[in-house]
């Protein structure tokens, strides 16, 4: 994953200052992913465990929520780069095309489970997209936090370490800044500093418009809340 620019992600990026809650009918999304992709399929498959998790999950606590979602995806997504996927350098995947792959980068990985916990009723102030530098891979990285309170440390959901961990035990990361629906965020000593507004972003416009033609209903998601 490449990592963007902060001045770049400021200038215009992600939800608007709206809420975000993830409401969806997993039957129209099946019905679209089955005239697309077939009836028999592992993709299929990975589509109705996906639901069985979510509907499984609904009752349980938020830290059961996170690690039944963080353990799914991981289990059923292997690692691979959007050139071996998707034939472009950067490309971010809806939950529904990365299932029927069963592939992604992390990009990907993220962007499921974060849809997943919102799915779960996990209030979006709580979840944050966050780019970090791997520290082991020199790389850029993605993942979700989760933050229990406004000022409590984040717990990490990852595709590189299987367990979900608070921030200051992942010594192999360095959070650099992260987004949710409210605004882009700079880490600065662990605290999240706002620098910038979040309106609009290319691959997250992109990606919403690409869920609205699966079928999912995102309420009071931007280019996804006036379709019926």
């Amino acid at each position: 994953m490449r990592l963007l620019a902060i001045t770049t992600l400021s200038g215009g990026l992600l939800f608007g200052a709206t809420d975000a809650k993830a409401s969806w009918s997993f039957d129209q999304v099946l019905r679209k992913a089955e005239k697309r992709y077939g009836r028999t399929s592992p993709a299929k498959d990975r589509l109705q465990a996906w639901n069985d998790l979510l509907e499984n999950s609904r009752q349980q606590s938020e830290l059961d929520k996170l690690q039944a979602v963080n353990r799914y995806i991981n289990q059923q997504v292997r690692f691979n780069d959007d050139i071996a996927l998707w034939k472009r350098k950067d490309y971010w995947a809806t939950p529904v095309e990365t299932l029927t792959k069963g592939a992604g980068d992390c990009e990907d990985f993220s962007l499921a489970k974060y849809f997943s916990l919102l799915q779960l009723g996990i209030p979006q102030e709580k979840l944050r997209i966050t780019y970090v530098r791997a520290l082991e891979l020199n790389q850029a990285h993605m993942v979700v936090t989760y933050y229990p309170s406004p000022d409590a440390e984040p717990l990490v959901l990852d595709n590189l370490v299987e367990r979900i961990l608070p921030a200051s035990q992942r010594k192999d990361l360095a959070l650099l800044y992260a987004f949710d629906a409210r605004g882009l965020y700079a880490i600065d000593s662990g605290s999240l500093q706002r620098v910038g507004d979040t309106e609009r972003l290319p691959f997250w416009q992109a990606l919403l418009e690409r869920m609205r033609r699966e079928g999912f209903r995102m309420a009071q998601l931007p280019g996804l809340a006036s379709e019926s």
